[in-house]
């Protein structure tokens, strides 16, 4: 018998783990390498890494958009080209992955604790049958609310090396010098404003995600098309749970840029309504709309692809 993803089942189980007492490191290793839940962290984690690298620029064009440097044109086409040929300029075309670094040491640790949470609650919870459209947005926000809290410290770190204000050596240098000029308080600023952002993003994406995959007829899945049905899918939920939640990103971003200057939602709020009216709370949405949507899209894509090469339901 196989166990489901291709391994040997263990189970009259530590028997044969153990000779003279003694558990055997290499089986105990393969039993470890087997486990769904660490496959299903491999396959998020190298989705992420795909979707991050293609895709950074666009970040950097969102947080400058958002940020002072972006003020030429808080939105629309004009602003993003103008910041977009401001960067290739000023930075050369390898200015648009500044960020890069951060985003890796977030997305790759981060996407992989999303995906295996995920799976390891559908497991749990939902083994017998699919989630509703309710069920999936608690999935989802509770999935991202581990990942985002986990990973806060690095996304500071990179929302910093992407607006440009900031001249880091390496991510876990930026780590250290926060630490010991601003304070632990400084590596979860924005903490609030992340979660309300990513949490119900992930949500909101995972119930349109599954619904219209739902309202797609089976047989289609059944086609070598599958990969660009998930992408399209991806994209149609990426672009409504984008809209939803992109005042909070504009806040987050304050937030995270001057920590000292913005310690509270309500006062990050205030001030940007008062310096950019309520368009201000939408600065950066395009190139945002346009990398969460593909990004997401993606990752998703290829993650089950990978879990169906490997015999796991997503």
């Amino acid at each position: 018998m196989v166990l489901e993803g291709g391994c040997s089942p263990r189970t009259p189980e530590l028997t044969t783990l153990i000779q003279d007492g003694t558990p055997r490191k290499e089986q105990m290793m393969e039993v470890f390498l087997c486990h769904p839940v660490l496959k299903a962290f491999v396959c998020g984690s190298l989705s992420g890494t795909c979707s991050t690298l293609l895709f950074q620029p666009l970040d950097l064009v969102k947080t400058r958009l958002q940020t002072v440097q972006g003020s030429m044109n808080g939105s629309g086409r004009a602003g993003m080209i103008s910041i977009l040929l401001n960067v290739i300029r000023t930075e050369r075309i390898i200015g648009l992955w500044k960020g890069v670094s951060p985003s890796f040491v977030r997305c790759i640790p981060g996407v992989g604790i999303y995906f295996s949470m995920l799976y390891s609650m559908k497991q749990q919870f939902f083994s017998e049958r699919s989630p509703t459209a309710l069920e999936s947005v608690g999935l989802g926000v509770s999935a991202r609310t581990v990942a985002g809290i986990c990973m806060l410290p690095v996304t500071v770190v990179k929302t910093r090396y992407e607006s440009g204000k900031y001249r880091y050596e390496s991510v876990f240098g930026a780590l250290r010098n926060i630490y010991k000029t601003e304070g632990t308080r400084a590596l979860f600023s924005g903490l609030t404003a992340t979660l309300l952002r990513d949490a119900p993003f992930s949500g909101v994406y995972l119930m349109f995600y599954t619904q219209t995959k739902k309202a797609i007829s089976e047989e289609r899945f059944d086609t070598p098309i599958v990969p660009l049905i998930n992408f399209s899918c991806g994209i149609f939920a990426g672009i409504l749970a984008s809209l939803a939640t992109q005042p909070a990103d504009v806040i987050k971003t304050h937030m995270q840029l001057a920590p000292q200057k913005h310690r509270r939602i309500r006062h990050t709020i205030v001030f940007i309504f008062e310096n950019h009216g309520m368009m201000g709370f939408f600065r950066g949405a395009v190139p945002r709309l346009l990398r969460r949507s593909l990004m997401a899209a993606m990752a998703w894509t290829v993650y089950e692809q990978m879990m169906t090469k490997l015999g796991l339901k997503s």
